[in-house]
């Protein structure tokens, strides 16, 4: 088994959806994310804040970010356990972000 981290771009919009859009859209993560675990793929998972700092370049510059196109910004990040990169998609296809038009990113993560 291989170790690989799903990045998550998109998907619903937390600031303008519905109370009811979020209970519903948080019970199918924790749905996928429940299974994952039982079948012992599941290594940990975390939200992310929109907000953050970015160094860039030989002289370190700082500015202020990650900003990006609203679907760009990584939203959160999951790391799963996977035979192989094709495992790792199949397992990704179940995610809830797809229904809201969201994007996974998906890259082994390799040991130093």
């Amino acid at each position: 088994m291989k170790d690989y981290i799903l990045l998550f771009r998109g998907g619903l919009d937390f600031e303008t959806a519905s109370p009811e859009q979020l209970q519903n859209n948080m019970l199918k993560w924790k749905t996928w994310m429940d299974k994952l675990s039982a079948e012992g793929k599941l290594l940990g998972a975390e939200r992310l804040t929109k907000t953050g700092a970015v160094l860039s370049g030989k002289q370190k510059q700082l500015s202020d970010g990650p900003y990006a196109e609203g679907k760009e910004v990584v939203g959160g990040y999951l790391a799963i356990k996977a035979k192989d990169l094709q495992d790792a998609i199949a397992i990704t296809r179940d995610c809830p972000i797809f229904e809201n038009d969201g994007i996974t990113e998906i890259q082994e993560i390799v040991k130093m």
